[in-house]
């Protein structure tokens, strides 16, 4: 059983659920994740970010939200900087992918507020989401 509900949470975390709630399909969010104290994008964080832009490119009158987090190691203000520098190289490289500039609104929050589910890595709060449309 604790299989089955690791292998459910890491799914929906890395996007693979999608289901929707109340007749309403939730609005898409790519996960994008760092090393920690790193905001530099490695292979698997570059496809994603790809995946993304061909769905921006898809919805030409959406919306693209940027979120940055970093996980609890290291001060407050480093925690803040940190996320805004994840969330900024995840934008520069959706516009070179072809979203454009005006499209995308940036949102650092420092450290991931929410407690990590149980059995979760912790990479879960080092991360950028990108949301698509509302």
């Amino acid at each position: 059983m604790k299989k089955y509900v690791s292998i459910v949470l890491l799914c929906a975390l890395a996007g693979c659920a999608y289901i929707p709630i109340f007749g309403r399909s939730p609005t898409p969010e790519t996960p994008v994740f760092f090393k920690q104290r790193s905001a530099r994008l490695d292979q698997p964080a570059l496809h994603a970010i790809q995946t993304a832009a061909r769905y921006a490119a898809a919805q030409p009158g959406a919306p693209v939200s940027i979120t940055g987090a970093a996980d609890s190691s290291g001060d407050t203000a480093a925690n803040a900087a940190l996320s805004a520098q994840r969330a900024q190289a995840v934008a520069e490289t959706l516009v070179a992918d072809g979203v454009a500039v005006q499209r995308i609104h940036i949102h650092a929050i420092g450290t991931a507020s929410a407690p990590e589910p149980q059995g979760v890595p912790a990479q879960y709060a080092r991360r950028v989401l990108i949301q698509i449309g509302s």
